[in-house]
């Protein structure tokens, strides 16, 4: 029999869960910016800039930045607001709808200092050590085999470079979890009804979160790829964590 893994809480051939993520992002990916300030009531967009206050993108000298899972470009476009004129970043996503969506975003505003890809983040078609900083913002949940891209993730970084992940969280506090839970189940999939008309892609993306692995064990697995240095930081009662190593 072939492996199964999760689709949010449904049990599927991992074969088939690839296919079955990206028909819910083709499907939202042009409502997917204005979906995140209304679930979050814009707190993504600090959760992002502390994500790239972290990073510390250099103003100085050359610095290459990959962004796996960042098809409409938020986190790059901080990133090369942040550093200087030598910094470029790679957006790259396995969803064409995403990557339409943030090529339309970035216009002709950066120039060659960044470019976008289409690819699967378990097997990258990128050299080895070949950036200097990996990041992935709540896009790692939803890669099936999330060993395979924490092994690519390693192999495509410089000595010294550094794996950041933003990635939502179980809330861990008594009451405040009770509502997080009510919230998630009860409202976040009627917005996505009213804004995209599509309530059963983000039933799943909810779903997706309470299956995402623990910080502490999702910590191990960064460690298990060879990350040095690991370190996961709350943000906002721990509805999100910031993930953080080094290849050393």
């Amino acid at each position: 029999m072939g492996e199964n893994t999760h689709f949010g809480f449904e049990t599927v051939p991992l074969e088939e869960k690839q296919g079955r993520v990206n028909h819910v992002f083709h499907s939202v990916a042009r409502r997917y910016d204005i979906m995140n300030d209304l679930m979050s009531g814009g707190l993504h967009r600090i959760w992002k800039d502390t994500f790239i206050t972290n990073l510390r993108v250099p103003k100085n000298g050359p610095f290459r930045l990959l962004d796996v899972a960042g098809g409409t470009g938020d986190i790059a476009f901080r990133a090369l607001a942040s550093g200087g004129e030598n910094t470029r970043v790679t957006v790259l996503d396995i969803n064409s709808g995403m990557l339409e969506v943030g090529r339309e975003r970035a216009g002709d505003r950066y120039g060659d200092r960044i470019d976008f890809v289409e690819a699967n983040a378990e097997e990258l078609p990128l050299p080895d050590e070949s950036y200097d900083a990996y990041t992935i913002a709540f896009g790692i949940r939803n890669v099936p085999r999330i060993d395979k891209a924490l092994a690519e993730a390693y192999r495509v970084l410089k000595p010294g470079g550094r794996f950041m992940c933003l990635e939502f969280s179980k809330v861990d506090m008594p009451l405040i979890d009770k509502i997080y839970d009510l919230y998630s189940f009860n409202v976040i999939p009627q917005i996505g009804k009213v804004v995209t008309g599509d309530a059963d892609s983000y039933q799943y993306l909810v779903e997706s979160i309470r299956k995402f692995p623990a910080p502490s064990v999702f910590a191990r697995m960064i460690e298990d790829a060879g990350f040095k240095r690991v370190t996961h930081k709350p943000q906002t009662m721990g509805v999100v964590n910031i993930h953080s190593g080094w290849k050393i």
